[in-house]
């Protein structure tokens, strides 16, 4: 009697250490198809090493006969083939079209989105209010509480003139005020001296000459710590620029070519600077002045090639700087994918090309009103200079680009449906849209006038 006893507690503990060996196999497996495609290697080593620790136990095995036996390693087995062999399948450059792919193309389906229609994805945590939040939640940016605009500057986009323009043209209760000297704005809010701004004019390059996505939301919060002396709780809207991939490449190409390096950028990614053999430069002197476009073209390291892409991402997940970290054709799937998440997570973004919608969704989303309409410059350097360029150069700048123009398209398309959500609100949008840029009262700006002195009233940490 005893010893049937011990047997039936024998084979309940064995169905029970069954159940748990397949409620963990299966639990891994779904987890495996949620995460990227380079946790899986991880995933694989756990499963190998839980089938050799756990060698199906002497009292497991001594109770099954050897046809069960056989049949159940077979089992593990081919599951452990099966993963294997997705895992290699993952991380060959013919067959990388795995979630990341379903990921972003879930994201050109579905233009208009919010976090909540895609909860898998994992790219960053939130770092701000988005266009959705800002209409659907109706938060509005208030200056006179903890809200700070972030503008992520990408260069050759025409963020310097919108820069200006925030710094020097916004109808506000208290205006920017200038100095010649440093062309430095302090941009405080009206009730205390504190900053609404985060751009090149008002606070400078805190997080690095043109500083990236990566870089931004992982210093922004800290150094407006330090410049208020306290941490805060602040909400925060990013805001940036893109430009026609194919105009702007080429518009940094003329600006190097004069002698522009941007050495100064830190390229700040996984707690540490990019290093030298991460991004060896494309000259060998202090400048690449002269440079030809095909050697522009060339140099498979130039910064200049999708830079917007890669501006806009979140760099950790692809290994920061370290290419040999996977292989290129996941790696360019993951930062568009993110490029065209982060983006879409924006409060607000414009388009070159679009200077008044910009104009228009700007005011809309943020209740601010500009004294002065946006320029559009419909005829530029980089313009004339592409009907100059030979039939397989311009090719091969599409080719290089093929990230950033991907990126551009799906901007533009979101551009223009929040464009249509705004004005299908807005009452009064064709009074607005004729009279763009003109308030009853406008402040005439120079950059070469001194507006204000610089007294230590005004001054806080640069």
């Amino acid at each position: 009697m005893i010893q049937n006893k011990k047997e039936l507690i024998k084979i309940y503990l064995n169905i029970n250490l069954l159940k748990q060996f397949l409620f963990f196999f299966f639990f891994l497996i779904i987890i495996h198809h949620w995460f990227f495609a380079y946790f899986r290697s991880i995933l694989f080593r756990i499963l190998s090493n839980f089938y050799n620790e756990f060698k199906f136990s002497d009292c497991f095995m001594h109770n099954l006969n050897m046809e069960s036996k056989i049949k159940f390693k077979k089992f593990v087995t081919l599951c452990l083939v099966f993963t294997f062999l997705e895992n290699i399948c993952s991380f060959t450059s013919d067959n990388v079209n795995v979630k990341i792919s379903r990921l972003m193309y879930r994201l050109g389906d579905n233009v208009e989105i919010d976090s909540t229609s895609f909860p898998h994805i994992n790219f960053k945590k939130k770092t701000g209010l988005n266009f959705d939040d800002i209409l659907n939640e109706k938060f509005h940016f208030d200056m006179n509480a903890h809200d700070v605009m972030v503008f992520l500057h990408i260069q050759k986009t025409g963020g310097t003139s919108f820069g200006r323009h925030l710094v020097q043209d916004l109808d506000l209760q208290r205006p920017c005020t200038c100095q010649r000297k440093h062309k430095r704005c302090y941009c405080f809010r009206p009730n205390r001296n504190e900053n609404w701004l985060f751009s090149r004019y008002s606070t400078g390059w805190k997080c690095g000459l043109h500083a990236d996505w990566t870089e931004l939301t992982n210093c922004v919060n800290s150094e407006l710590d330090k410049n208020e002396g306290e941490p805060v709780k602040r909400r925060y809207f990013y805001i940036t620029l893109l430009r026609n991939p194919i105009s702007r490449f080429l518009s940094e190409f003329k600006h190097v070519q004069r002698g522009a390096t941007w050495k100064n950028s830190r390229h700040w990614c996984g707690g540490r600077v990019a290093t030298k053999d991460e991004l060896p430069k494309c000259y060998s002197g202090l400048t690449w002045k002269n440079v030809s476009l095909d050697e522009f073209l060339n140099c498979s390291h130039n910064l200049a090639i999708n830079r917007q892409t890669r501006m806009m991402s979140d760099l950790s997940l692809i290994g920061c700087y370290n290419k040999s970290y996977m292989v290129p054709t996941l790696r360019n799937k993951i930062i568009l994918a993110s490029a065209k998440y982060n983006l879409a997570s924006m409060a607000f973004f414009a388009l070159t090309e679009y200077q008044k919608i910009g104009q228009y969704v700007f005011e809309e989303i943020f209740n601010l009103r500009f004294a002065v309409p946006f320029a559009q410059y419909n005829s530029t350097r980089s313009g004339a200079y592409i009907a100059k360029l030979r039939p397989e150069q311009l090719e091969k700048i599409r080719k290089v680009n093929e990230l950033d123009l991907e990126l551009y398209e799906f901007a533009k398309s979101l551009m223009f449906k929040r464009f249509e959500r705004l004005r299908s609100r807005d009452s009064n949008f064709k009074t607005r849209w004729q009279h763009l840029g003109e308030l009853s009262v406008q402040a005439e700006f120079n950059w070469d006038e001194e507006i204000e002195p610089e007294s230590p009233g005004n001054r806080f940490n640069t």
